[in-house]
């Protein structure tokens, strides 16, 4: 959890900027190794997903049955839990909301002791449970190696005590069994070509990448680009840490494959399947199981802002469900689960682990994500009240042939936009665009897609409306 994460990715050395001399699309060609191939085909689910960790250091937290509400209102299909918390597995049954439930790093040591208290877990967390509650994974521990070293020796014990549970239960097809890392595991991170495992688990995480690939099993990582840039400023852009656009002259560039990296998430991606190619293990996939950003901190946190948060986590969505792969991979997308649904008030200082969030405790929004083009998925909106208006900062000629679509061939109802009439002023393209998009976004019944217009679009729920001026919307 975000407690841990100030032990994560110590880079070992300065990442490498230079212009670049090789395109991208050169190293792109090389041929798929057939490692490549049998790892695409352990991508499990179809599509790469987004999720969300819920934790449970809030004030006034949700009941079970209202929390499983709002993940339907606002369409999340994946959750991970830090515990198996029966209440909430109760609530989940019957919904098509997936879910990862976890072994405590307290309780490992009892199940990697005893196979009778592992087999007990897995009756009282799993059995029953499963079918109704969508159980997809067991998360034992939470950077257990990082955290509570003297319990590594425990650890496959555990995993495979809790496997041989799931076996009798004829459940261990359905259910993955992992557990999720710090990033600090793995060493000299760039390039990624030359990262490694930390050594000194070497006891563990060979015998733990093995069980993986024979059961088909992710890596699962909590990867933090907050934390790298955090600790690297000054060497590490923070545009490249929130996967903004870049010139070719600030792209990261591994000298050693000539693999082109424009964000530091598919570089600490990249990172763990070199780690893994160095132990001759090529065909398993790495599953993100915490990322975000901080939307608050105190003196010492300056980037921990709403504008960062925002546009860290709304292009972290953006760049999952285009399945862009990484360098290395570009043939598989990992799925990943912010960090976190709510923000966790009850958590010790600094400021910022109580503000990783995108919603309050009462499920109100922190702050609003620009998933444009993402349907209802995450409107940030408990009522479903959602509206569709220009982005800001976009050039008034592209936003002019936005709207001569919307107001043309999209058929929107643009006659409150015409002169003399209640939305035509303010007399500007950005009005009159927002407008007409929001009308075309509600006709289509704010369809996936419906509020996009090649990304000069966005989701809101502030209602646009002023003075007599009512948006189609509401």
């Amino acid at each position: 959890m975000a407690n841990y994460k100030f032990s994560v990715f110590v880079i070992a050395i300065i990442f490498v900027f230079f212009s670049a001399i090789f395109r991208y699309s050169q190293a792109k060609s090389l041929p798929l190794a057939a490692a490549q191939i049998k790892l695409q085909k352990q991508v499990q689910n179809g599509e790469p997903f987004v999720g969300f960790n819920i934790g449970t250091d809030v004030s006034n937290i949700l009941s079970a049955t209202d929390l499983v509400s709002f993940l339907q209102i606002q369409k999340i299909t994946q959750v991970r839990l830090y515990d198996a918390d029966p209440d909430i597995l109760k609530a989940l049954a019957k919904t098509k909301i997936r879910v990862i439930i976890s072994v405590p790093n307290n309780q490992i040591l009892a199940i990697g002791s005893s196979n009778t208290t592992a087999a007990s877990w897995i009756d009282r967390n799993v059995v029953a449970y499963y079918p109704e509650t969508l159980i997809t994974a067991i998360a034992v521990g939470d950077e257990l190696l990082t955290t509570v070293p003297s319990s590594a020796p425990l650890l496959m014990p555990a995993i495979e005590s809790l496997y041989s549970a799931l076996v009798a239960a004829n459940l261990h097809t359905q259910i993955k069994i992992s557990t999720p890392h710090a990033a600090s595991v793995i060493l000299d991170p760039f390039p990624p070509s030359q990262s490694f495992f930390n050594q000194s688990w070497s006891s563990v995480m060979l015998p733990l990448l093995q069980f993986l690939s024979k059961t088909g099993s992710p890596l699962m990582m909590n990867l933090y680009p907050y934390y790298v840039f955090m600790q690297n400023k000054g060497v590490v852009p923070l545009d490249n840490s929130l996967f903004k656009p870049l010139t070719p002259s600030k792209e990261m560039v591994d000298p050693n494959t000539l693999l082109h990296y424009t964000n530091v998430l598919d570089a600490m991606i990249d990172a763990a399947y070199f780690s893994m190619k160095n132990l001759n293990i090529t065909d398993v996939v790495v599953l993100v199981t915490e990322t975000g950003w901080p939307s608050k901190g105190d003196s010492k946190e300056p980037y921990a802002t709403i504008d960062n948060a925002d546009t860290y986590n709304s292009n972290l969505i953006k760049h999952v469900l285009d399945r862009s792969g990484t360098p290395f991979h570009p043939e598989v997308t990992s799925s990943v689960y912010i960090y976190e649904l709510f923000n966790e008030d009850l958590r010790s200082p600094p400021v910022s682990e109580a503000n990783w969030g995108l919603f309050y405790g009462n499920s109100t929004p922190v702050y609003l994500l620009h998933v444009y083009g993402s349907g209802t998925f995450l409107a940030n909106d408990t009522t479903n009240q959602t509206y569709c208006i220009a982005m800001d900062g976009v050039d008034s000629r592209i936003l002019q042939a936005a709207l001569d679509w919307a107001c043309g061939p999209g058929t929107a109802n643009c006659s409150e936009i015409q002169p003399g009439e209640d939305c035509y002023q303010p007399n500007n393209v950005k009005n009159h665009a927002s407008y007409a998009f929001d009308s075309y976004y509600q006709k289509e019944g704010k369809a996936p897609g419906s509020c996009d217009f090649k990304g000069v679009a966005m989701i809101t729920t502030t209602d646009p409306s002023h003075g007599s001026c009512i948006f189609p919307g509401r």
